[in-house]
């Protein structure tokens, strides 16, 4: 009979052996030592995606990854060609890979568009990957196009056609208006998904000049937009209401075809007046709840993973007022092939029989197509052991040698399947991959699994022993499964022992033991019960368990199925929960759950609180000390101690706890050493040799811990060799020819006894030598000198006194000191990014020159000079650091159109190594500084003269210069904005033309072929008319006006005093009775609308900037103060606004009529006039 097995390599390492004909598999891990010595034909790991779209901006990365014993080595085919790598510079291969990596910088990405396959070869057979197409992602610009405006009359349907470019991938369509906002869809205004945006009837609302559509290339982050479409609505001739009907699809039905997996997208938009509502029907079935959804307002039914079962009549309904419309879509599912099983890898030993078999399915039914090491199997040679029966291949009798790679293509016009299958011929000697001596434990009554994984070829028979006699035969109660494990259906005590697995083939044996262990169950023996507690009384639940002794037991405590409230009145015991203080809060359902490494049990109780019964107070203190400690059982390694409690003082003592003194080691230092229940009286004290012990006892209740009791009697123990080893023991080399081996000291408790010394040993890693040793006393370190540089040790220390040595210590790996590198990098390239950007590759160095652990790389690159300047002028230099086993690295923030050199240098932990040769490179050109100055210069009224200085950085070729200029006026509001375009070689210009009395702000920033650098800003203000100026008087200034102010200040005091005077003997104030005897018309007040006096007016030629505040006189009034003197001035009558008649009576000046009052009016200072644009 033949026997078919086949082993499978996945990504997690694992082997899979089938046994037998067509029997279940065995998984295997896949570990080097496995794996040492076996031929292995390749087997791709890793590829690109079969439909590849590129950034033209980005160089090109085809993944190829494969793996085989021996390597295997790696070629290309383009469009069905050889794709000759080395005689193109701009492809790279990776070393140890297929992986291409093509530079496309200063190429155009469509030379390297077309179909690549990888081909992976050794000396046992030829994987190939996918065909992977290489496309450059496309967005084309949109055709320029005349919109005419769209006139449409209120209430009839409407679409906006936006017909996007055809990009690759797709664009991503959206609307938008001028201000980049989107348009706000809803049942009546939706986009579809082909991008039109379709309206079901129009509002007058609806017409605006700024309907533009965009379309957003994600591959290329880039947005375009059509022309904006103007759309008018009319109402001359509005449209009445009417039944809903289809916009699209256009008719009763439509057909739409869908690929199984994919997504499914049905679109039903109606239009109608009122706006229609729109719904779904399957009508052959009900619509996939679990995997669609509806969006854009229901007019689109999407459907995700689409299956066969999805095919069918999909109903979309409209429906409004007046009546419903119908459309049917009909939805056929086609597939791409897709696996139903992949051929899988065969090992087989020589003679024996293997099937592959390529199980796919498609709609259409794909075709099937064999080959081997990527040959036709129709044109490659002929084989009598093999035989092609359509999804099969059939290997009879299969000869040592015979190994290949199988590729099965299954296609259709929906696409392709590819998989490679290899044929490994074997003759290999049983191993047992189970690691020996493993324990299983199992709780009595549920069933055991004993592992017995083994490799060979041909495949390994497994036999099974109890207690190394016994032979197991496949019955009850055992199973013997294919992949050799051994179950134990009801696993009971008498099923516990040793078990031995023997693996055999005609090539060999062997053998490996296991041991099961059989526990008993967990049980909780007294549950806790059902409790009634009165408010601030204390609820004790016990929750008793029984568990097999060899299993460490933990208790949890459940409050409702949660955790317990973290509040301190809960008490958790190893039996036992207390609540102290019990309030309302604490009612509910509490559950024990014991829980060992194997099982668990749990029982659950309910709490119920009642109001307090009144008590008299009760004083709770912390408990006296105990008494009378007593020694007893004393043994070399252990004692026990015996006391009395104190009193409790009204609160139960919790625990005690139990400290000891060291007098020969730490005398006066007392230590926790272990802690008993409340209830408890007695405690077993483990001990250490060699300690002279003194005991003492706390106890401790909820007030708090009692007094220590008085010290027991001194206890002795004998010394004794070490039980225990120095920790945290490693090796270090600090120089390169030395080995530092250092460990943490043993405590003098932990000696066990006088004499304490460490005993060192250590020996060369994968050398033959035998150990070397030191002993050494009263150290934590010891130096090992003469060792080559860096390479692994192992190390041990064993603590040794007077009588005798401790257990034998673990060997730890250590490391002989580092020395600094020995070569420099190799292979360095630089691929320039941008103008501040660039990357850096090189090969990685031997780790034989490493001399040390690898910590990364150090690139230290430094500007040259600009590609502007001829002589250098180096900058400083700066360094990046890569750690690890790196292979590239960026250097950010470089400066555009400028040399610059690098190198690189290998770091370990003892430094640096010597760099690579310098390596140059040149960033391309950038967008410049900004200009190193501005200046304003020859202020006229009209004109003015601007210098300014090249930028400090160029970063590249200037091009010329742009300046742009504009008036403020005083409220800061900006003005047309004037530009002007200067070339690179000019620094000066006059402005003319310009307004006098005028503030110019101006925008100024230099450009290369990149583009415009950043702005810089000046100011300046036109001067004033020269006869503007010479109007302009400073009043106060002038001493008449001076002397005129105080005298008329004098008056009115006096007037003041005389009407108070007055007041006092019931007179009457002079000026009201002028007042009420004469209205003098020249007095007027000031009107409420724009401040100025009687029917004054300024010219034209005068007129306040926006903003100022200016008296009618034509004199700019002082913003800071309403009192200046500035404003008592001649013609200023008009600033006495809140008692002008009082001030017209006795101010002692004549008015001036009108036309006095215009030839007197002053020009606006130039300070005034300025401080009315601020």
């Amino acid at each position: 009979m033949d026997r078919k097995r086949k082993w499978v390599l996945n990504s997690g390492a694992l082997l899979v052996i089938f046994l037998g004909r067509m029997t279940t598999g065995l998984e295997v891990p896949l570990d080097p030592k496995v794996l040492e010595g076996l031929p292995q034909p390749p087997t791709i790991t890793h590829q690109s995606s079969k439909d590849f779209i590129i950034d033209p901006r980005e160089n090109i990365l085809i993944y190829c990854e494969a793996k085989g014993k021996p390597h295997p080595s790696f070629s290309w085919t383009r469009n069905g060609t050889h794709f000759d790598v080395e005689k193109d510079s701009k492809v790279l291969m990776k070393p140890s890979s297929g992986t291409l990596v093509i530079d496309i910088s200063g190429e155009k990405a469509e030379a390297y568009e077309g179909i690549y396959q990888c081909t992976a070869r050794n000396e046992h057979g030829t994987a190939v990957s996918n065909n992977i197409v290489i496309r450059q992602s496309r967005s084309p610009l949109w055709s320029k196009e005349r919109k005419e405006a769209i006139m449409v009359q209120v209430g009839v349907s409407l679409v906006l056609q936006c017909r996007p470019p055809a990009g690759l991938p797709p664009p991503i369509i959206f609307w938008m208006d001028n201000n980049f906002q989107r348009l706000p869809q809803n049942t009546r205004v939706s986009q579809a998904l082909n991008g039109d945006l379709y309206f079901s009837n129009v509002l007058l609302d609806d017409t605006r000049n700024d309907y533009i559509c965009y379309a957003r290339f994600p591959h290329t982050q880039t947005i375009q937009q059509k022309q904006p479409i103007t759309v008018k609505v009319l109402d001359n001739s509005p449209s009445g209401e009417r039944r809903p009907s289809f916009m699209a699809p256009p008719g009763r039905s439509s057909t739409q075809m869908a690929l199984r997996g994919g997504v499914l997208e049905l679109e039903c938009i109606a239009e109608g007046l009122p706006t229609p509502e729109v719904s779904w029907y399957k009508e052959s079935g009900d619509l996939p709840s679990s995997r669609m959804s509806f969006h854009n307002f229901q007019k689109t039914l999407k459907i995700a993973d689409v299956m066969e079962a999805d095919a069918g009549d999909y109903r979309c309904t409209a429906k409004n007022s007046l009546g419903s419309a119908h459309h049917i879509i009909k939805v056929n599912v086609k597939a791409a092939p897709f696996w139903i099983s992949a051929p899988r890898n065969l090992i087989l030993a020589p003679k024996e029989t293997g099937i592959l078999t390529c199980r796919v399915s498609g709609d259409p039914k794909p075709q099937i197509a064999w080959s081997v090491n990527g040959v036709p199997i129709e044109d490659s040679p002929k084989d009598m052991s093999r035989k092609v029966e359509d999804a099969t291949v059939i290997l009879s009798d299969v000869q040592t040698g015979s190994s290949a790679v199988y590729q099965c293509n299954a296609s259709n016009e929906f696409g392709y399947l590819l998989a490679n299958a290899f044929v490994n011929v074997l003759a290999e000697a049983p191993r047992v991959l189970t690691p020996p001596n493993n324990v299983y434990q199992v709780i009595t009554n549920n069933p055991a699994f004993l592992d017995c994984a083994s490799f060979g070829s041909p495949i390994p028979t497994i036999t099974w022993f109890k207690d190394s006699q016994t032979s197991i035969l496949n019955r009850d109660p055992y199973v013997i499964h294919n992949n050799g494990t051994l179950e134990i259906n009801v696993a009971q005590s008498l099923n516990s022992g040793k078990y031995t697995c023997i693996a055999s083939n005609n090539l060999g044996t062997r053998e490996n033991h296991v041991y099961l262990e059989v526990k008993e169950p967990t049980r909780i023996l007294a549950q806790p019960e059902y409790m009634v507690v009165q408010r601030n009384r204390k609820a004790v639940f016990e929750c008793k368990v029984k568990h097999d002794p060899t299993l460490i037991p933990t208790m949890n405590w459940l409050k409702d199925n949660g955790e317990l409230p973290d509040d301190e009145r809960f008490l958790v015991d190893t039996d036992s929960l207390t609540i102290n203080d019990v309030t309302e809060e604490d009612e509910g359902t509490y559950t024990c759950v014991m829980n060992t490494t194997l099982d668990q049990d749990s029982a659950s109780a309910m709490l119920t609180v009642v109001e307090a019964t009144p008590t008299p107070a009760i004083v709770y203190e912390e408990p006296d000390p105990p008494t009378d400690l007593e020694l007893t059982d004393q043994r070399e390694r252990s004692v026990q101690l015996t006391w009395i409690p104190g009193d409790e003082h009204n609160s139960p003592t919790q625990k005690f706890l139990v400290q000891y003194e060291d007098l020969l080691h730490q005398a006066g230092v007392w230590h926790n050493l272990t802690e008993e229940e409340g209830t408890k009286t007695t405690a077993h004290l483990d001990l250490s040799p060699y300690a002279y012990y003194s005991f003492r006892v706390l106890a401790v209740n909820h007030v708090g811990y009692s007094r220590p009791s008085q010290p027991s009697r001194q206890y002795r123990t004998n010394p004794a060799a070490p039980d225990v080893n120095p920790t945290d023991v490693h090796g270090v080399g600090t120089e390169h020819n030395n080995l530092v081996i250092s460990w943490k000291e043993l405590t003098g408790l932990q000696s066990n006894g006088p004499g304490l010394q460490y005993k060192v040993n250590w020996r060369q890693k994968d050398v033959e030598e035998d150990w070397s040793s030191e002993t050494v006393a009263n150290a934590s370190k010891y130096v090992v000198s003469g060792t080559p540089t860096f390479v692994p040790y192992e190390v041990k220390v064993q603590a040794v006194n007077d009588y005798g040595n401790g257990p034998a210590p673990e060997a730890v790996e250590g490391y002989s000191g580092e020395d600094v590198p020995m070569s420099a990098p190799e292979s360095v390239q630089v691929l320039v990014q941008n103008g501040t950007l660039a990357e850096v590759h090189w090969e990685p160095v031997l780790t034989s020159v490493v001399r040390g652990r690898l910590q990364g790389y150090k690139v230290s690159y430094w500007r040259e000079r600009s590609l502007h300047q001829a002589e250098a002028q180096q900058e400083e230099q700066q360094v990046l650091a890569f750690s690890g086993n790196r292979t590239d690295g960026r250097l950010p923030g470089l400066k555009p159109y400028s040399l610059y050199t690098l190198n690189i240098r290998v770091v370990n932990g003892k430094g640096e190594g010597p760099p690579s040769p310098n390596h140059n490179f040149e960033t391309p050109e950038g967008v410049p500084g900004p200009p190193s100055f501005l200046r304003i210069k020859n202020t006229n009224m009209d004109s003015l003269t601007l210098e300014w200085g090249p930028p400090q950085d160029n970063n590249g070729r200037l091009t010329g210069y742009t300046l742009k200029y504009q008036p403020v006026n005083s409220s800061n509001e900006l003005g047309p904005v004037e530009e002007m375009m200067f070339p690179a070689n000019e620094t000066t210009v006059i402005l003319s033309d310009l307004k006098y009395s005028t503030r110019y702000k101006f925008y100024f920033n230099a450009k290369t072929i990149k583009g415009s650098g950043p702005t810089i800003t000046e100011e300046a203000v036109t001067i004033m008319d020269e006869a503007m100026k010479s109007n302009q008087v400073d009043l106060a200034t002038q001493g008449w006006f001076i002397g005129l102010m105080c005298a008329i200040a004098l008056l009115i005091l006096v007037l003041l005093i005389i009407c108070f005077i007055k007041r006092n003997k019931g007179g009457k104030y002079p000026v009201k009775e002028k007042e009420d005897a004469h209205h003098d018309p020249e007095i007027q007040p000031m009107k409420d609308d724009d401040g100025t006096f009687g029917e004054y007016s300024d010219t034209e030629d005068h007129k306040p900037l926006k903003g100022s505040r200016t008296p009618s006189n034509g004199t700019v009034k002082r913003d800071d103060s309403d009192d200046s003197l500035v404003d008592y001035g001649e013609g200023g009558d008009g600033q006495f606004n809140e008692d002008g008649s009082f001030i017209g009576q006795y101010s002692g000046k004549k008015e001036k009529d009108t036309h006095e009052g215009n030839e007197s009016s002053e020009a606006p200072s130039p300070v005034n006039a300025m401080n009315s644009f601020v």
